[in-house]
């Protein structure tokens, strides 16, 4: 019996234009195969844990609720810098707001057709929000759960590294484990790399380039896998793509001691306002009782000549988000199509990151609004997508979900993406240079 399933493949950080015959000779050979996405563009901040959400739901951080990589919660009255890749931040969401998410999420939907099976080597958070509430399967290094969120049996968790070694295990075990064993409506893979290289070491520098042929090797293993599954008679739509892409960063910016020395803050330990990382963006939130006057802040930020874009209350809605929580304010950092030293384009300054995270001069970073952060890929093989053809009209990562469910025959109602099948597009060979 034919049976319908989609397999989501992410390649984490890496930018459209480093898939090339050169760089990603399998995901470019794949392209002959595939439809691509010319205008395909992630949400904001441009952040795994925010994009994992996205996908998940098919809608934006205003309406799923997860603002960023890094957030501030209203506890107790206070605003609380929290780190969205912890472990256990969503299910504390969920006990300070009421909800780990806002809206549905692709494995509430198809928890009774086949159920979906989440393997993933980023972030604990970014891992999880594909599934918070436990309608299906997630693994993870940090911790694997069914459904229920029970935890798996100790045989079956996830024992990897995030590196490309562990990239490597996990796709095996995907293929093997999903693809060929349990068969779930649903199958997602998020590889850890080409991600974590590029955030410690330069765009373009031969242990990059290593790293992301590694991530290649991954993508040629699960089109070849799903290749076999589509001969055994399954209807799979497979779509291959990326969350974001990275830019060098040029200069690291506190942002939060800029805010003391313009007297709009007490101290790094206050908390009236909050400047929050997102890596090459910040979101800015401000108490509205104890905090500056709004006029004040947006004074200071569109003065500030790190600031590339500021997005005040009234104009959140244009980057996905919402003047809720105690969001007042978001900054895209100034960003450059300077190249670096390796002749890769695109250079950003990054906003200093709290919690004793490093800053990583030289190196890969995402986050804002800069041209490659925000210029993932996407291809899609299967029915309703043409081989071997290019398409101009725009997507998003919200479009994700929708177009699984559109393959799956099931409604996708109250999402803010549609199904690439059905989208209006014009289209033309693809022709992939070095």
């Amino acid at each position: 019996m034919t049976m319908k399933r989609v397999v989501i493949m992410i390649l984490d950080g890496l930018r459209r234009d480093l898939v090339s015959p050169a760089t990603t000779p399998h995901l470019a050979d794949f392209a002959a195969r595939a439809e691509w996405f010319e205008d395909y563009r992630t949400v904001f901040p441009s952040c795994t844990r925010v994009v994992s959400a996205s996908v998940a739901t098919g809608c934006i951080p205003a309406r799923h609720g997860l603002q960023g990589n890094s957030v501030a919660l209203i506890e107790s009255g206070r605003l609380v810098l929290r780190d969205a890749g912890d472990p256990q931040f969503l299910q504390h969401k969920r006990r300070v707001t009421g909800s780990s998410l806002q809206v549905p999420t692709l494995a509430e939907r198809v928890k009774t057709v086949g159920g979906q099976i989440v393997f993933s080597n980023v972030s604990p958070g970014a891992a999880y929000a594909h599934d918070p509430d436990g309608h299906g399967f997630v693994y993870h290094r940090a911790g694997s759960f069914g459904p229920g969120r029970i935890e798996v049996a100790a045989g079956e968790r996830l024992d990897v590294t995030l590196d490309s070694r562990g990239d490597a295990r996990m796709t095996a075990r995907f293929i093997d484990d999903v693809l060929v064993q349990r068969r779930p409506a649903v199958g997602v893979l998020w590889l850890g790399e080409p991600d974590h290289i590029q955030h410690n070491a330069p765009l373009g520098s031969p242990d990059h380039l290593a790293v992301l042929a590694e991530a290649d090797r991954r993508a040629a293993e699960v089109i070849a896998a799903v290749a076999r599954q589509r001969d055994r008679g399954d209807d799979i739509l497979l779509l291959i793509g990326s969350d974001h892409g990275h830019q060098t960063v040029e200069d690291i910016v506190d942002i939060d001691a800029a805010l003391i020395t313009a007297g709009l803050k007490a101290d790094h330990l206050s908390d009236e306002i909050l400047a929050i990382s997102n890596g090459t963006s910040a979101l800015i939130y401000v108490d509205s009782q104890r905090g500056p006057p709004l006029q004040s802040v947006r004074s200071f930020l569109e003065r500030s000549d790190w600031a590339g874009q500021v997005f005040g209350p009234d104009e959140l809605d244009r980057v996905g988000q919402a003047h809720t929580g105690g969001l007042a304010f978001a900054v895209s950092m100034r960003s450059s199509d300077v190249p670096n030293r390796f002749g890769i384009r695109g250079s950003s300054l990054a906003a200093k990151p709290a919690l004793g995270k490093p800053d990583r001069l030289g190196c890969g970073q995402h986050g804002g609004l800069g041209t490659y952060e925000q210029a993932p890929f996407l291809m899609a093989c299967g029915q309703g997508f043409s081989p071997g053809r290019i398409r101009k009209s725009p997507a998003r990562v919200i479009d994700i979900a929708p177009t699984v469910l559109s393959h799956l025959g099931l409604a996708c109602t109250g999402m803010d993406g549609e199904a690439l099948q059905a989208a209006a597009w014009r289209s033309e060979p693809r022709a992939m240079t070095a």
